[in-house]
């Protein structure tokens, strides 16, 4: 697993976050931030606390309720010089601004010729467990990942969220940056220095020889956890975090398959044509030859989430679920 160099403090996935973007805003100027509640809110997060006060109305700018309105003037700052980071507070939200991000930001430097260019930032959330229903529960992630010209990013702990923010907001093309709800409170070790991390590069969370666990955002944790329940039974887990869907590090995922010969697929997406079935087919294909097992695929079940917390959680893989299917493949069972 990839660590924090320097002296690193142990702060939260929300202060993270904060931090990458008060670094970026105070190194470029072109930098700013619009969304909802987003300035003396701090969006319902509480995520972007502070920043108003530094930075002031003209660069942390509260917008009306309209998702799509505030996407397409982000798009369009982008493309005439500014570096917008457009907060779209629940990512359920993103289906009003699929025009503006799938058939303009995606689209325009291809269509261009290369002469136009859209550096901007969609800053949205995923994730169930919350108690929110079906309408700001929903982890859609896969829909921006099955479009060329637009980059996702799913960060499972707070040093990678700050060091992938940073990487997004310098970047020239549009990208989506999905956070899960219920890792703002998270802990983690973040170095205090300058750092940056570099798209499309998977990170190995936890060694191991039996089984390789790839899982995103949130499901890194619930990885990990199966991965303790597991070596408690003579089970060794790899656990693998892409860290974006897009760009994929495929040779890093085949390449734990052929290791550990069995692999399992868990995100919080629907599971149907979801990134699970993705992932699934990379590894299928490049580690065929040496797997013990048909690779498996744990996603969230094909249901609108509901607001009932005992049916949410049923929605949803659990350290427990993944336990169960990894000893399965392993012929523990």
């Amino acid at each position: 697993m990839s660590m924090p160099d320097g002296n690193a403090r142990v702060i939260t996935f929300a202060q993270a976050i904060n931090e990458a973007l008060a670094e970026e805003m105070r190194r470029d100027e072109r930098v700013f931030i619009i969304g909802e509640d987003v300035a003396e809110a701090g969006t319902p997060f509480k995520v972007l606390s502070g920043l108003v006060q530094e930075f002031g109305r003209d660069r942390v700018i509260d917008s009306p309720i309209s998702e799509p309105g505030i996407t397409g003037l982000s798009v369009g700052a982008a493309m005439t010089g500014m570096r917008p980071v457009v907060d779209i507070m629940f990512g359920d939200f993103i289906t009003l601004t699929m025009d503006q991000i799938v058939n303009q930001a995606a689209k325009i430097h291809y269509m261009s010729g290369g002469k136009l260019k859209v550096p901007m930032v969609l800053r949205t959330t995923l994730g169930a467990t919350r108690r929110s229903a079906a309408q700001h529960s929903q982890s859609l992630h896969a829909w921006l990942s099955h479009v060329p010209g637009l980059k996702v990013v799913v960060p499972s702990t707070p040093y990678d969220a700050k060091g992938l923010m940073k990487t997004a907001i310098r970047d020239d093309n549009p990208v989506a940056f999905f956070e899960d709800k219920l890792m703002f409170q998270d802990k983690g070790p973040v170095p205090e220095g300058e750092y940056t991390i570099p798209f499309g590069v998977a990170d190995i969370k936890r060694e191991g020889t039996d089984i390789t666990l790839v899982a995103t955002s949130s499901m890194v944790q619930v990885a990990l956890k199966a991965a303790e329940m597991l070596a408690e039974t003579g089970i060794s887990a790899e656990v693998v975090d892409p860290r974006t869907t897009f760009p994929l590090d495929k040779e890093r995922l085949i390449k734990s398959a052929i290791k550990t010969s069995r692999a399992i697929i868990i995100d919080e997406g629907y599971e149907r044509y979801g990134v699970t079935a993705e992932l699934a087919s990379v590894i299928a294909d490049g580690a065929f030859y040496y797997l013990d097992a048909p690779v498996k695929r744990m996603g969230a079940m094909d249901v609108p989430v509901p607001f009932s917390p005992v049916l949410e959680d049923l929605t949803v893989p659990t350290p427990e679920t993944v336990t169960h299917m990894a000893k399965m493949l392993c012929g523990k069972l």
